[in-house]
């Protein structure tokens, strides 16, 4: 049993808003996905097995296309983008690998996660060996203040995932607290990702900040689909199962509305499930009939909308230029992913 409600009218394929993105980085990335296989290598064998097995597992790769993106947008023309891009993909790589030690995760991507095979402490380990690659790159790029960045999202994500770890199975978490982990575990990376772009091409602090804003707001817009797409999603399309936020005892946006909406039995329900643990047959199917009950599905997706909103408008200082349409059509395919 599932739900999905459109955000638009008409439904977008897939590939339809990512699709001049693509094509906008396309050089970039040959070079990036050389650069992420030539610093995978290590002498200790299960290093490279770890990190390849997620690395080449299917990922669109949509924060390191942004950094390319922004660049582009800034009219940089050295290669520091392509370092700065390969290390926000270690980055983002190096928190899956932590995330699914952490949840407990089964699957990552449609595959069994790497801790399912090499187990947690590899899972761990061959994550912080990426992070330190990932430094390695930013230094060699030279740039102070794009390292200052990128090291602040680092803290950041790591201080978000604290957060979603004293928020778990917390009934009493309410929509600010939840945001704020968002901000943190997800969005830091997308905005530093865009802000890096126009620091490295010397672009005035006007747009550094407009291509940070454009990140930090598409980046919440993200993860707020991908809350609601838990509930009502393909698992094809997921790469995980539908309700694995719900077995894991994750509040996330979509439960905090529908507890705050409901009735005191139905607030026990939630209690019983997510903050005791105790899931019982069909328990999935009623988390997600009193999601829709309480309209929770559909408010989530109404403030990825907004927050989708913002993005765009982040990105009306850069004006026509081709990039800057490239990345308002990221907006599209991000929200789009609801269908």
């Amino acid at each position: 049993m599932g739900v999905v409600v459109p955000l638009d009218e008409r439904p977008v394929p897939d590939e339809a808003g990512i699709g001049p993105l693509i094509e906008l980085v396309a050089p970039g990335m040959e070079r990036v996905n050389a650069f992420i296989l030539s610093r995978t290598g290590s002498d200790v064998a299960m290093i490279p097995e770890v990190a390849n097995h997620l690395i080449s597992s299917g990922g669109k790769r949509l924060r390191p296309m942004l950094t390319l993106a922004t660049a582009i947008l800034s009219g940089y023309s050295g290669d520091g983008d392509v370092k700065l891009a390969a290390s926000v993909e270690f980055m983002h790589t190096a928190t899956l690998l932590h995330d699914d030690v952490v949840d407990g995760s089964e699957m990552r991507r449609g595959k069994l996660a790497a801790r399912m095979l090499w187990g947690n402490e590899a899972s761990v380990l061959v994550g912080d060996f990426l992070l330190g690659q990932a430094f390695k790159m930013m230094v060699e790029v030279g740039s102070l203040e794009a390292l200052r960045i990128l090291a602040d999202a680092a803290a950041v994500i790591a201080e978000g995932e604290v957060m979603q770890l004293a928020a778990a199975k917390n009934t009493a978490t309410t929509e600010d607290d939840y945001l704020a982990v968002v901000r943190g575990k997800t969005a830091a990376l997308f905005a530093a990702a865009c802000e890096v772009g126009p620091v490295i091409a010397d672009r005035p602090k006007a747009e550094q900040a407009a291509a940070r804003s454009y990140g930090m707001n598409l980046g919440i817009a993200f993860q707020l689909v991908d809350d609601a797409l838990d509930y009502g999603g393909r698992e094809a399309k997921l790469g995980k199962k539908v309700g694995d936020d719900f077995r894991e005892g994750k509040i996330t946006l979509p439960v905090v509305l529908a507890y705050r909406r409901g009735s005191a039995e139905e607030r026990a329900f939630w209690k019983r499930t997510l903050e005791d643990g105790r899931i019982e047959d069909g328990d999935l199917a009623e988390a997600i009939r009193l999601l829709a009950k309480h309209g929770a599905i559909d408010a989530t997706l109404e403030r990825a909308r907004h927050y989708g909103a913002m993005a765009r408008d982040a990105l009306a200082l850069f004006g026509d230029r081709p990039a800057a349409k490239a990345l308002l059509d990221v907006v599209g395919f991000v929200t789009a992913r609801a269908h």
